[in-house]
Formats: C-alpha cells, structure tokens, sequence
C-alpha cells in the first residue's frame, strides 16, 4: 500500500495538475506565487513528489505529472470541489471561505466522512 501523501504534498499536486488542465507550462516560480512558499520549498517538494513516481522533473526543464500522479491529483481535486460546494450550498458560505474551508479539511478528512458529504451534496442539489 502506498503511503499517505502530506497535506502540503497534496497541494502541489493540485496546484501542478490545474495548471495543466488549462494547458499551461508548470514552472517553480508559477507553484511559489500560487502557494506562497519559497523556490526552495517548492524545489523540494517537486523532488519528493519526483521519487514516488507522481512528477517528471528536471531542475531546468519542464514539469509534467506521470498518470498515477493526475489520479492522486484528481482525487484531491475532487475532494476540494465536493467540500467547497458542501459549504457554499448547503453552509451558505461565500466562495472564498469555501474554497480555505475546503483546501483545509480535504486533507484530513476521513474517508467516510467525505462520502457521507458527497452523498448528501448529490441529493441535496439537484
């Protein structure tokens, strides 16, 4: 079994992966502004990311994501998307503190929790 990504892993995951989905080059600098953190906390987490087969990396070159990395990509994705709509149609919170409610909580989440919310999102808005 593979071991659980870091929260901090799992959002340059999500941070590389939405920068592809809108066909758009991923460099370091784009990942530090993106999540505030410095070159240096980036470079690190890309090799990380690199040595548990997620990321193809090259210090100089581009940044791409190997298929098991958009799966674990599209899994925090999902989490973020489910849990902010949780909270903006069901909690009645603006967008914002429904997007920084869901980027804290989808990383914690139990499994369970997360697919008793997803149901209950699924038929409460239809």
């Amino acid at each position: 079994m593979q071991e659980k990504l870091t929260s901090s892993l799992e959002d340059y995951l999500e941070v590389i992966c939405n920068y592809l989905n809108e066909n758009k080059t991923v460099r370091a600098i784009d990942i530090s502004k993106k999540l505030n953190v410095s070159r240096a906390s980036v470079t690190e987490a890309l090799k990380k990311l690199a040595s548990k087969a997620l990321l193809l990396y090259d210090r100089y070159g581009s940044i791409t994501m190997t298929e098991k990395g958009f799966e674990e990509a599209k899994k925090v994705i999902s989490k973020h998307t489910t849990l902010q709509k949780f909270f903006e149609k069901v909690l009645n919170l603006d967008t914002d503190e429904a997007s920084q409610n869901a980027c804290r909580i989808e990383h914690v989440i139990s499994e369970k929790a997360f697919e008793k919310i997803s149901e209950f999102t699924k038929n409460y808005i239809k």
